[in-house]
C-alpha cells in the first residue's frame, strides 16, 4: 500500500479533513472541527498533516500550539483520524512520526494530546510504542457526544505528554489501573456496566495521580489492559 502523508494547505484538503471527521467518528455538525480551524491552526504554528490513498484522504492530523506556565511552548494534538479500511497498518504511527520530526526541526520538545482510556488500543500504541506518560487525568473533558465511538459514556480522558527530546527513564511500578478487554464491546451492548468500569478506572487514576504517580507503561494481559504507574521525574 502506496500511502503518501503531506502538509494541508488547501481549503479543498480542509473540507476533506472536515468530511472525515464524520465518517470516522459520526460526529453530529455541531461537534465538527471547521475549515477556519484548519485554516488556522496553519498559519499560528500549528501542524495538519493529510494521508492520502492516491488523490483520496484516508486520514489526518490536526495539532495547536500551547503555552505552559512559564512559557515554555509545545504542541497540543488535537484530532488524529484513520478511515476503517486503512487502520492497523502502522499509518497512525507514520502521522506521529512525522509530527515529531516536524517538531523538533521547530525545536519543540513536547507534544500533548488526550485519549480515552477505555481504547486499550490507543493506550497501548501511545504509552508503550510511542513512549508517552501519563499524569492528568481529566473528568468529561467534551461532554457526552454523538459520536458512536463514544458509546454515550462521559468523555474522561488521560492526557498523554510525548516528551520528544529526551527518552523516557525507568520507575518502579508503585500502581495498577486494569480495564477488561470486554470494555469495548460492553459500550455497545451493557452501557451500564461500562460506565461502572469508566468510573472505578476514573477513581483509580485520579487517586493515584493524587499521590504523584505517573502513567509510565501499559501491559497487555489475557483479559485486560493494564497502566502500569510509578515515580517520574517532575519537569
Amino acid at each position: 500500500m502506496s500511502i503518501e502523508i503531506r502538509p494541508l494547505t488547501a481549503h479543498h484538503d480542509f473540507v476533506d479533513a472536515v468530511r472525515l471527521q464524520k465518517e470516522i467518528w459520526g460526529f453530529q455538525e455541531i461537534e465538527l472541527l471547521p475549515v477556519r480551524l484548519f485554516v488556522v491552526a496553519t498559519k499560528v504554528g500549528g501542524q495538519v498533516f493529510g494521508a492520502f490513498d492516491g488523490s483520496r484522504m484516508i486520514g489526518f492530523l490536526l495539532a495547536i500550539p500551547g503555552v505552559k506556565p512559564g512559557g515554555k511552548s509545545y504542541l497540543h494534538s488535537h484530532m488524529m483520524g484513520v478511515l476503517p479500511g486503512y487502520r492497523d497498518v502502522g499509518l497512525g504511527r507514520r502521522l506521529k512520526e512525522i509530527q515529531r520530526a516536524d517538531a523538533v526541526e521547530r525545536g519543540i520538545q513536547l507534544i500533548e494530546w488526550t485519549f480515552d482510556p477505555l481504547e486499550l488500543k490507543n493506550a497501548f500504541f501511545n504509552i508503550e510504542r510511542l513512549g508517552a506518560v501519563v499524569r492528568r487525568y481529566v473528568l468529561n473533558q467534551y461532554g457526552t457526544t454523538s459520536s458512536h465511538l463514544h458509546g454515550g459514556l462521559p468523555t474522561d480522558r488521560c492526557i498523554a505528554e510525548w516528551h520528544i527530546g529526551a527518552p523516557r527513564p525507568d520507575a518502579q511500578i508503585e500502581a495498577e489501573v486494569e480495564i477488561p478487554n470486554a470494555i469495548a464491546e460492553l459500550r455497545k451492548s451493557d452501557p451500564v456496566k461500562a460506565r461502572e468500569i469508566q468510573k472505578k478506572a476514573s477513581e483509580r487514576f485520579l487517586a493515584a495521580f493524587q499521590k504523584e504517580l505517573t502513567v509510565v507503561r501499559f501491559e497487555r494481559r489475557k483479559e485486560s489492559g493494564v497502566y502500569l504507574l510509578g515515580r517520574w521525574p517532575s519537569e
